[in-house]
């Protein structure tokens, strides 16, 4: 009796499934307006995958340690928005020298640098610590001063100028921070075979501090000051100087960026670090660099290289 009561309501619930179903399906042909609407609206879908990352990143944070130039320059302002947007990333700069963003990336304690000392890169990836680099757009060396320049650097050599800095006492900047800047300032030196770093002379002025900061010395205290292009020129408003000397091939400074090798610091997001690598190398970032200070100063301030070799600039 209990099993006949079971099939009876079984069968009263499949009857009234029935009776639903068609009354669902006598509601059809009102709703068929309704069912054409999201096949008109998910045709632009189509392009969706190619506009927007494919998935998020595992690991969203990058630690990006970068020489000042590029941040006191005002392209980091630029780059780095476009590629969180771009990626799903989020970017850590820590602008540095060269010297210590080198450090930190042996110390495990970046992802990715942007870097511009060579010789000092060669090193590093000799090492190990470094797994790829990339070469990514060179600007140049100036040395910038006074006005009136008391020196009379105008017009000769950069070891020559030098020598007429140490021997007119002409008050002078350096970084004194074993930044890419500074390296390329004692090279000066060292062809002069002049060393006032261990003299110390009243008129040899070290800072420690940043491109941006040092030039601000320079430009209260009347000094003579190795500095990239860029960076005087996106704050040369703000200081008494002038480019006292250009255009020499020994003034070439070349950017490479380089991912921290994972093999060594398991911590470090190799991931993070190849996507942004591939970012500014890639044509379209490429351009962006080009064109960067075009518009305020009629020049830019870094030239692309991802598509040439440190042969073809001579390193």
């Amino acid at each position: 009796m209990n099993f006949t009561s079971r099939n009876i309501a079984l069968s009263g619930l499949l009857i009234f499934s029935i009776a639903l179903t068609a009354c669902g399906s006598a509601t059809t042909p009102t709703a068929a307006p309704v069912i054409e609407e999201p096949v008109i609206s998910e045709a632009p879908a189509t392009e969706a995958p190619t506009e927007a990352p494919a998935a998020a990143p595992a690991n969203p944070n990058i630690i990006l340690a970068t020489t000042t130039s590029t941040q006191d320059s005002g392209l980091l302002d630029v780059l780095v928005p476009i590629f969180e947007e771009q990626t799903g990333y989020t970017v850590q700069t820590i602008a540095v020298g060269t010297g210590e963003a080198l450090k930190m990336g042996e110390e495990g304690n970046a992802d990715v640098l942007l870097v511009h000392a060579p010789s000092s890169e060669v090193t590093f990836m000799d090492g190990g610590f470094g797994k790829d680099r990339m070469l990514v757009m060179h600007n140049d060396f100036v040395i910038v001063g006074p006005a009136a320049d008391p020196a009379a650097i105008k017009d000769l050599g950069p070891k020559e100028a030098f020598i007429a800095i140490y021997n007119a006492g002409a008050p002078f900047v350096s970084r004194g921070d074993d930044s890419g800047t500074y390296k390329k300032e004692l090279d000066f030196w060292k062809k002069a075979e002049l060393d006032p770093r261990t003299e110390k002379p009243e008129w040899f002025i070290e800072t420690g501090q940043g491109m941006g900061a040092s030039l601000t010395i320079a430009s209260e205290k009347g000094a003579y000051v190795l500095t990239d292009r860029a960076t005087y020129l996106a704050n040369k408003d703000n200081f008494q100087l002038e480019i006292l000397l250009e255009g020499n091939k020994a003034f070439l400074n070349v950017y490479h960026v380089i991912t921290v090798n994972p093999d060594k610091w398991n911590a470090v997001n190799y991931e993070g670090a190849m996507a942004f690598s591939k970012f500014i190398t890639d044509p379209a970032t490429q351009e962006v660099i080009g064109q960067f200070g075009v518009e305020k100063f009629g020049q830019p301030l870094f030239f692309p290289d991802a598509d040439k070799t440190d042969a073809d600039l001579g390193l």
